[in-house]
């Protein structure tokens, strides 16, 4: 179990960092739903990336529990590429409060 501690996580599992839906107040209706599509097409490839990171880990811990124990050292983990993508999740969900604030009328897909 310690050695699956280093590996990273799959997109799904990591959580949105908290971003004050306040930070989008001044944003029309119009503005909300570009910044929205902005923010998940970052999002989108940032998820590809972790989720190819995961990969990766999974694996590398296969090979080094089976055949090579040295490779498990070379295990990511998660670090700045889950970071960026919990900051993006928090920055849709923030988008998604304040268009429901402004009544807005779009709704988000998962």
């Amino acid at each position: 179990m310690l050695l699956l501690a280093g590996c990273a996580s799959k997109s799904a599992e990591i959580a949105p960092t908290y971003v004050p839906p306040v930070s989008y107040q001044g944003y029309t209706c119009d503005q909300l739903a570009q910044e929205a599509q902005t923010v998940s097409r970052r999002a989108a490839i940032a998820s590809g990336q972790q989720d190819k990171l995961q990969h990766d880990d999974t694996v590398k811990t296969t090979v080094g529990l089976i055949l090579f124990w040295p490779v498990l050292l070379f295990n990511k983990g998660d670090g700045a590429q889950a970071s960026e993508l919990a900051s993006l999740k928090g920055q849709m969900q923030a988008i998604q409060d304040e268009s429901v604030v402004k009544n807005c009328g779009f709704k988000f897909q998962q």
